[in-house]
């Protein structure tokens, strides 16, 4: 298990207009040149946190996904956010994680009822870890931050991922459910939210995190193997956990 380098693109976004959006993502990689592991974007990094669920859905396989992959090939990383995909009778709010070998994707399970979330998109039921590089990564959206229960350690994952539209009025709540799921599951944590303002008023103040096992923030965005190994061995809190199950 090696060291993984880890890239924070917090950014604006035109609102529901993919083709600006990936263009402005495209060239941010390409100022940066970044030589890195995983690039993490925003949650619904094509469009904004848009309720127009199936108008913004691309069907599985489509342009957003085509253009991740090349990405992913282009700067030999993984790449991963949220966008509205079709599927089952509706839209998904789908995390997608690209890397040159192929694509995984989670599907938002706690959708965000205040903005009647849950209204427009269909919840996913399956919780979603990947293998990269040596990490087995944890796959989350938004809401899902602030459920505890989902994303619990049960000795399956080294980093959870958080891609989100979560606004400045409850920053607060954004970095201190970052730094407890980090403490509270002695896992790495990293946290990307966009910034900027969209199209119904809400801001946004970015906050992304980066954040060791013992809930402290890195200084870079290369997360150490080695620390964390050693820290879950010096403080093993997690062989006291309680069992439990979830259900569908």
């Amino acid at each position: 298990m090696q060291d993984l380098t880890v890239t924070l693109l917090q950014t604006e976004l035109a609102w529901e207009n993919p083709a600006d959006n990936r263009e402005q993502i495209a060239g941010a990689l390409a100022a940066a040149a970044p030589d890195t592991d995983v690039v993490v974007l925003p949650e619904m990094f094509t469009t904004g946190f848009s309720m127009n669920a199936l108008d913004n859905a691309e069907d599985p396989g489509g342009a957003t996904e085509q253009w991740m992959l090349a990405l992913a090939q282009q700067y030999d990383c993984a790449i991963t956010g949220s966008i509205a995909v079709r599927g089952d009778g509706g839209a998904f709010n789908r995390m997608l994680f690209a890397t040159p070998e192929g694509m995984r994707f989670y599907d938002k399970r706690h959708l965000f009822r205040m903005a009647g979330e849950h209204k427009r998109y269909l919840a996913g039921n399956e919780r979603v870890i990947v293998d990269w590089r040596g990490w087995r990564i944890l796959l989350q959206v938004c809401y899902d931050l602030r459920f505890p229960v989902f994303s619990r350690y049960r000795g399956d994952y080294d980093l959870a991922l958080y891609v989100a539209n979560w606004p400045d009025s409850r920053r607060l709540h954004w970095r201190q459910l970052l730094i407890a799921r980090a403490i509270e599951n002695q896992a790495c944590v990293v946290g990307v939210n966009r910034i900027g303002s969209d199209a119904r008023g809400l801001d946004y103040s970015g906050d992304s995190l980066a954040i060791a096992a013992d809930g402290t923030a890195t200084a870079s965005v290369t997360l150490s193997a080695d620390a964390l190994h050693k820290y879950r061995e010096a403080f093993p809190a997690h062989m006291d956990a309680d069992d439990f199950q979830l259900l569908p």
